[in-house]
């Protein structure tokens, strides 16, 4: 049996987060910190137990060397015992460039780990 290629519907490109990242993230006076398995401009997967039913509002605080950054998002997927998968719905406005600063970083130490 052949497996047709599905195009991703995703609009921006994930990049793999090693060890390095964590998020506080909260919804419904819940609050856990998790780490972040994969993150894009649209959003991110959180490495929890603690999930969420899709369609769930969710608040997130970086604590990052690029600076503190902010959002709002709403669980689009979970896999119970892995993760929720979030997408951003807002941004908080010194959060925008701080994002694409952490996702440059992100992007080249995953480039020096393929490389060695």
């Amino acid at each position: 049996m052949q497996l047709a290629n599905v195009p991703s519907r995703r609009l921006s490109s994930r990049v793999g987060v090693g060890e390095e990242v964590w998020v506080l993230w909260g919804s419904k006076g819940e609050e856990d910190v998790s780490r972040i398995k994969d993150l894009s401009t649209g959003g991110l997967f959180l490495q929890t137990t603690s999930v969420r039913p899709t369609g769930t509002s969710v608040r997130l605080h970086f604590l990052v060397q690029e600076g503190e950054i902010k959002a709002e998002g709403v669980v689009r997927h979970a896999k119970p015992g892995v993760g929720i998968g979030l997408k951003f719905l807002a941004l908080s406005e010194y959060g925008k460039p701080r994002l694409a600063a952490l996702l440059r970083r992100l992007r080249g130490l995953a480039q020096a780990r393929e490389a060695s």
